[in-house]
């Protein structure tokens, strides 16, 4: 087994390619590093720079490489399909400047507004929703793979594809030589599901983790209150693996069996964050997963 231990902007609250309540990219970059890591995905497209010789000038002064990208979009609205796909062009044109940067995770749509935390669509995708998702997925990853990249989906909580029944039920639907999965411990937790057991039986769709945990006092109190998930989140729902629900020791042991190779990203949702709070988090959860070997090359006993 041997993964490659990253980070992302989600860790320190950086949710939007540009808000005032989100730490500056360059004190970001600067944080990553200090923290421990050597990768970084890029965030909210237009969040670290858009021109590919100063994002390489940046992260080459800190020594850090990228390791990947995200995108969303209304998945599930036909007329909303050309605008992703212009995205995902402008996306790809930066990270071919990237070489070991070719996963591109893709974000479902929320049926909760992550502002005000109102229903915004339906909890369940009706048939044609749901068959409309499939098909864009399917043709986002045609185009990407067409030059070389690979589409991740990501499930999400408060959205179609947050319960393991729905999740398998994306993947029998879908063709695995056109999209994998971004597995994300947290969020598989918030939703319910178990992430060891569910890793264990579809490792095989899994080239990409996503890890975080769920404080399950806090995520006890969102449900009884009826919280969204972005609510949720602002009460510190998402978690430091040292201390949540998931049994990363536990989860170390499903990729061993498995002899996962890959990236493995910390993702630890936290919007709003005051600039202060992320670092030491970061630093923390540095030391606690590269302690249990993620982010090295393990063998087993």
């Amino acid at each position: 087994m041997n993964i490659t231990l990253g980070t992302a902007p989600d860790s320190w609250g950086v949710w939007f390619q540009d808000d005032p309540e989100q730490i500056d990219w360059e004190r970001y970059l600067d944080e990553v590093r200090m923290a421990g890591y050597a990768w970084t995905e890029l965030g909210p497209f237009g969040y670290l720079p858009k021109n590919p010789d100063h994002l390489k000038q940046e992260l080459g002064s800190r020594d850090l490489r990228l390791c990947g990208a995200t995108i969303g979009g209304q998945l599930s609205k036909r007329d909303a399909v050309k605008s992703i796909e212009q995205e995902l062009e402008a996306l790809m044109d930066l990270l071919d400047y990237f070489k070991e940067a070719r996963t591109i995770v893709v974000l479902p749509e929320s049926y909760t507004d992550f502002h005000t935390g109102s229903q915004i669509l339906p909890k369940e995708a009706e048939s044609g929703q749901w068959r409309q998702v499939i098909d864009t997925v399917h043709r986002l990853g045609k185009f990407a793979g067409d030059r070389d990249y690979s589409i991740l989906f990501h499930p999400h909580a408060d959205s179609w594809f947050e319960h393991e029944d729905q999740i398998a039920r994306f993947l029998a639907d879908t063709d695995p030589d056109r999209v994998g999965l971004c597995f994300d411990t947290g969020h598989h937790a918030y939703s319910g599901g178990n992430p060891i057991a569910f890793f264990r039986e579809y490792h095989a769709r899994i080239p990409y983790l996503h890890l975080k945990s769920v404080d399950s006092e806090v995520l006890e109190e969102a449900q009884e209150k009826g919280l969204s998930f972005a609510q949720a989140v602002a009460l510190d729902v998402m978690c430091e693996p040292a201390i949540g629900r998931v049994d990363f020791p536990a989860f170390r042991d499903a990729l061993l069996e498995v002899n996962y190779e890959g990236f493995a990203i910390v993702e630890q949702d936290m919007y709003p964050a005051s600039p202060d709070r992320p670092f030491s988090i970061a630093k923390r959860t540095h030391a606690y997963l590269s302690g249990l070997g993620f982010g090295g090359r393990l063998v087993m006993n």
